[in-house]
């Protein structure tokens, strides 16, 4: 179902729209667009001194341009700020820039054309995405204007699977590039949409992770023995943290046997850490999540434009701050890579203790013939490489500095580096989980094999849902294609975990 946007997009709305939702703007939306673009006419037509409209831009902005060369201004902008290098990125990440861009110029105080306006809705509609390499931002600008290079015929884009040059992109889709003027060049690199873009993409595929690791640490709990007592919802109620109580629930509802079955009895009376702390753990990542989701929507209904457009024809207003900056989107950013460093560092434990028959109480490495089958042990290094490049990227972007632009930006606070990491840190993370869940899956197995009691429904579910497409492990094949299948379950969210009722 198509999004309408009348009131600013949240984070989920981007995800969406990365996904190939489609996007309609109100009708008050459209106003407040060509509001702001009578705007900055007036002050071009007045011959107004206003930054980047009739300006240079950055360390440029003592220098003036004349109103015949604005046009010219606006397109040679892109084409210097178009400098980003590397792999491209991925179509839905490109999709959810635009897509925050559209949402920003929305506001109606960036003084955007609708011509221009309409075109971006175009490329989302027609899924024409233009090829915008991943490397080179310290905040916003290039990644940006790589985009725009589309909507005047330059660039590169994908269409059809096929990459081609704009021009030809354009017109395999029946559109035509547009004549930026004024103002216009600037407002198309300028704000936080790349990194609000790519932070959408990176919460949703976060947020999801956060609901099915429970399900996953439940397995382990049930293939390990573990006391259910550490998790029971009077001892939890001691605890104030929102997160915490729903991750504590959720294994509870996990792990209950039913009215007709008799309680799980946990094989010792406390368990380790990366067993008894799983809801603190959990549930502190679910905090810093959806603390980081707040701060991204918070942005996404921020004119984070530079200069913001004001006033009205009559009396125009053209003001220059620092929105585009975005530094507590950098921060929350990073806070988030922080919290799925240890959501991937707790179930690299718990794998571990799957496979160590040090503690297991299970066949040596989840081996069905140990010494002659090395089982599920160098998938453990696996995991543990995984936790340790995430501890790695989990340093804070947002401290990296920099100094550009002839000290005109000297401080810079990096949020599409730290959104960027953040996409890093969630696909290493969902890598790991995945590993525990094809671990604990083949610890079921293997445990049912002796005198295991019988699963909990919600545990069995899981069980058999994964075993339609991972079977068995018996050293019969390459391990890594199960993994593989086991991050993508993880990634879509496992169906009868979002089919849950709890």
């Amino acid at each position: 179902m198509p999004i309408t946007r009348a009131a600013p997009l949240t984070c989920s709305d981007i995800a969406r729209l990365a996904e190939g939702e489609a996007l309609i703007l109100a009708p008050a939306v459209w106003e407040g667009v060509a509001h702001a673009r009578a705007i900055v006419d007036a002050v071009v037509a007045g011959g107004i001194p206003a930054y980047g409209i009739n300006t240079g831009v950055g360390a440029l902005v003592d220098t003036a341009v004349d109103a015949g060369a604005l046009a010219t201004l606006s397109r040679n902008l892109l084409m210097s700020h178009a400098c980003a290098v590397g792999e491209p990125m991925p179509s839905a990440w490109v999709r959810a820039i635009l897509a925050a861009q559209i949402n920003n110029f929305a506001h109606g105080a960036s003084g955007i054309a609708p011509a221009t306006l309409a075109l971006m809705l175009a490329l989302l509609e027609t899924d024409c995405v233009p090829v915008v390499p991943r490397q080179g931002s310290v905040g916003y600008l290039a990644h940006m204007a790589h985009i725009a290079l589309v909507l005047i015929g330059e660039g590169e884009a994908v269409y059809g699977g096929q990459r081609m040059a704009g021009a030809a992109a354009l017109a395999r889709t029946g559109l035509s590039p547009v004549v930026l003027g004024a103002k216009e060049g600037l407002s198309l690199i300028n704000g936080s949409p790349c990194a609000t873009g790519l932070a959408s993409v990176a919460m949703a595929r976060a947020m999801r992770l956060a609901e099915v690791v429970d399900a996953v640490a439940a397995m382990s709990c049930v293939a390990l023995g573990a006391n259910p007592a550490a998790f029971d919802e009077a001892a939890m109620a001691l605890r104030a943290c929102e997160g915490l109580q729903q991750s504590a629930g959720n294994l509870r509802s996990w792990l209950a046997q039913g009215a007709e079955a008799a309680p799980v009895e946990g094989a010792r009376l406390q368990d380790a850490l990366s067993l008894r702390a799983i809801p603190h753990v959990h549930g502190a990542v679910r905090v810093a999540l959806a603390h980081a989701a707040g701060v991204v929507n918070d942005e996404l209904a921020s004119v984070t434009d530079n200069p913001a457009v004001l006033g009205s024809p009559a009396a125009p207003r053209v003001v220059s701050q620092a929105h585009a900056v975005a530094p507590a989107l950098a921060i929350a950013l990073d806070s988030a890579g922080v919290a799925l460093a240890h959501l991937g560092m707790i179930a690299e434990r718990r794998m571990d203790r799957l496979v160590n028959p040090l503690v297991s109480g299970l066949p040596k490495f989840l081996a069905g013939e140990a010494g002659v089958g090395s089982g599920f042990m160098i998938a453990q290094y696996s995991a543990a490489a995984l936790v340790g490049e995430n501890r790695r990227l989990a340093a804070p972007a947002s401290l990296d500095g920099g100094v550009t632009s002839g000290l005109q930006e000297d401080y810079l606070a990096n949020p599409t580096a730290a959104a960027l990491k953040l996409l890093a840190l969630v696909e290493n993370a969902e890598r790991i989980v995945g590993i525990e869940l094809v671990a604990a899956a083949q610890a079921l197995d293997l445990a049912r094999a002796g005198d295991a009691p019988a699963m909990p429904a919600g545990v069995a579910r899981l069980h058999a849902a994964l075993r339609q497409s991972v079977p068995l492990y018996a050293d019969d094949q390459p391990l890594a294609p199960l993994l593989e299948e086991g991050a993508r379950l993880v990634r879509h969210g496992l169906p009868v975990v979002q089919e849950a009722a709890f």
